[in-house]
């Protein structure tokens, strides 16, 4: 997006270092407003809570998939479903 602006984004510096470092487009959007809108270091802090993905069973994963709005997961292994969230 470099050279465009977009009214959606409220932090678009730290969207683009996000996109940068190679975070897809909705997680970059997703953390750059919450960190415009709470703080940065309240964003940093946040996290931990949900534990480790692959302590989850498949049905959860599938869950959770469902929940954040992935599509195509009901196929996919364990492996490939925690990979997906991680990248979401």
């Amino acid at each position: 997006m470099p050279g465009k602006t977009n009214p959606s984004l409220k932090d678009p510096e730290l969207y683009e270092e996000l996109r940068e470092d190679g975070a897809s487009k909705q997680k970059a959007a997703r953390i750059s407003n919450a960190a415009a809108t709470k703080g940065r270091s309240a964003v940093g802090r946040k996290g931990g809570k949900s534990g480790d993905y692959d302590d989850w069973t498949v049905p959860q994963l599938k869950a959770k998939a469902k929940e954040i709005g992935l599509t195509g997961y009901s196929a996919k292994k364990k492996s490939e479903l925690i990979s997906a969230l991680r990248n979401s």
